[in-house]
C-alpha cells in the first residue's frame, strides 16, 4: 500500500481544505492533544469527533472504581464542561468515523458527513478481543469502556461465579476487584504466571502468588475451547484441557487491536496500529496518538506501541508540538501503572521478560520492592512494588531518554 508521502503528492498542486485541526478521537489522548494545542498558542479552528456520546473521560478507573461501585461515571470525566467550553473546540459526540482519505485530509463518518482539515489526528484507541463461541450469550463481557464497565457492574451485582478470561493487566485488575466484592472468581491464562509477557515471570509469580492468596482460582497455562450457555445465557467455560469451569459471567480480558480498521484504503500505513516516523507523522499533516500510534522510538531504535493513560498524554504533547512545527522525536521513558488490591505496581522502561530482573531495594517478602532489568548488560527497566519514590530515583539514575539517535528507516 502506498501512502502520499510516497507518491510524491505535492499539497501545493491540490486545493487547500479549510484551516483547523480535526482530532479523530476524543479520550486522553485525543482531548490531551487539543489541551496542548492550545496551551501552546494555537487559535484555529479545532475539532473533535468521538464514537461514544459521552464528554471525555478516563478508563483506567473503569476496572477498578466504577467497575466496583465506588464511583460513579460522572467521576471519570476529564474535563467539566466549563473547562471544555474554555477549550473553544467543536465537540462531535456521538458520531463515528467510518473511512480516511489522506490524499485530500478528509474523514467520513457514519452520518454521510464530511469532515477536511489542514491536519487530521488519529486517536481512536483500542478495540476489545472477544472469546469463541461468546456472541449470542448473554453474561459475557468485555471491557473498554463506560458502558461495557457498567453492564458488566450490573451482572456482577446478581453474580456468585465468575470466570476473568485473561492474565494480562486488564484481566488481573477485574479479578481483583471482583474479589474485593466478594465473588467467587476463576482467572484463565496461557501464561505460566499473571503479567508474564509484560514484566516476566519473577515479577509475575510474584503477583500470581498475591491473586492465590486473595483466593482467586489459577488456571493458568491453559486456553478457552469455547462457551457453554443454556437458554441464551452463558453458564461456563470449557478450556482446552477438557475441564469446565461453571460461571455466571465471563469477562473477556484477552487482548485489544488497534482501532485500525476504518482506516483500510486510507492510504496510510498500517501494521501494529498507525505507523508513524518519530514525530507522531503518518503523512503529510495527519498524525497518529495514544493506543493506535505505533510511532519510531529514535532512542530505542525500533518501533513501539504502548497502551497506557501515560504514554497517551506524553505523546499528545509532542503531537501538538509537532503539529506547530517542532522538529524533534518523541523518545519517552515508557511507563505504566496497575493497583490490585493493596499493591501499586509501576514500571519505567522496557521490562521484558527475556532480561534478567535483580533486587535492588526492599523485599518481596514484605511486599515493598524496587527491581532492575538488566539485558546484555545495560538496564533496561525498574519496577517498584509499593515503592514509588525509590523507583522513580532508580529511573533518573539508569533510564534516561537516550541522546543517540541512530538514523531511522522511513516511516512513509
Amino acid at each position: 500500500m502506498m501512502t502520499c508521502a510516497q507518491q510524491g503528492v505535492d499539497a501545493g498542486t491540490r486545493p487547500e481544505p479549510p484551516p483547523g485541526v480535526t482530532i479523530i478521537g476524543a479520550s486522553a489522548a485525543g482531548l490531551s492533544t487539543a489541551e496542548a494545542l492550545r496551551r501552546r498558542g494555537y487559535r484555529g479552528r479545532l475539532r473533535l469527533l468521538d464514537a461514544e456520546d459521552r464528554l471525555p473521560y478516563d478508563r483506567p478507573p473503569l476496572s477498578k472504581q466504577v467497575l466496583s461501585g465506588a464511583w460513579e461515571p460522572t467521576r471519570t470525566r476529564l474535563r467539566g464542561p466549563d473547562q471544555l467550553a474554555a477549550l473553544d473546540a467543536e465537540l462531535l459526540l456521538g458520531e463515528r468515523a467510518v473511512s480516511l482519505d489522506a490524499l485530500n485530509r478528509s474523514v467520513t463518518t457514519d452520518t454521510g458527513r464530511v469532515l477536511a482539515d489542514d491536519t487530521l489526528v488519529l486517536a481512536t484507541g483500542l478495540t476489545p478481543v472477544g472469546l469463541p463461541g461468546q456472541d449470542g450469550l448473554a453474561g459475557v463481557h468485555v471491557l473498554r469502556t463506560v458502558d461495557h464497565a457498567l453492564a458488566l457492574r450490573r451482572d456482577l451485582a446478581a453474580a456468585t461465579r465468575v470466570v476473568v478470561v485473561g492474565e494480562g493487566v486488564l484481566g488481573a485488575e477485574i479479578a481483583a476487584t471482583a474479589r474485593g466484592l466478594g465473588l467467587d472468581v476463576t482467572l484463565v491464562g496461557v501464561g505460566r504466571t499473571l503479567l508474564a509477557g509484560q514484566l516476566g515471570r519473577t515479577i509475575g509469580g510474584v503477583l500470581t502468588e498475591l491473586h492465590a492468596e486473595r483466593g482467586v482460582r489459577l488456571r493458568l497455562g491453559t486456553m478457552v475451547e469455547s462457551m457453554v450457555g443454556s437458554g441464551g445465557r452463558v453458564n461456563g467455560v470449557r478450556l482446552a484441557d477438557g475441564e469446565t469451569l461453571a460461571a455466571d459471567v465471563v469477562v473477556a480480558a484477552v487482548g485489544s487491536r488497534p482501532a485500525t480498521a476504518w482506516l483500510e484504503g486510507s492510504g496510510l500505513p498500517l501494521g501494529d496500529g498507525v505507523e508513524t516516523d518519530s514525530r507522531c507523522r503518518a503523512a503529510p499533516g495527519i498524525y497518529a496518538v495514544g493506543d493506535t500510534a505505533s510511532w519510531y522510538h529514535e532512542g530505542l531504535a525500533r518501533r513501539l506501541r504502548l497502551e497506557n493513560r501515560t504514554n497517551a498524554v506524553d505523546q499528545a504533547q509532542a503531537v501538538a508540538s509537532a503539529i506547530l512545527g517542532a522538529d524533534r522525536p518523541f523518545t519517552p521513558v515508557p511507563y505504566f501503572w496497575t493497583d490490585q488490591y493493596e499493591a501499586r505496581i509501576q514500571a519505567h522502561g522496557v521490562p521484558s521478560p527475556e532480561a534478567e530482573v535483580s533486587l535492588a531495594e526492599g523485599d518481596v517478602a514484605d511486599r515493598r520492592f524496587v527491581a532492575v532489568y538488566t539485558q546484555d548488560g545495560r538496564t533496561t527497566g525498574v519496577l517498584g512494588w509499593n515503592m514509588p519514590k525509590q523507583a522513580r530515583l532508580l529511573r533518573q539514575e539508569h533510564l534516561a531518554p537516550s541522546k543517540a539517535r541512530p538514523p531511522q528507516p522511513s516511516a512513509t
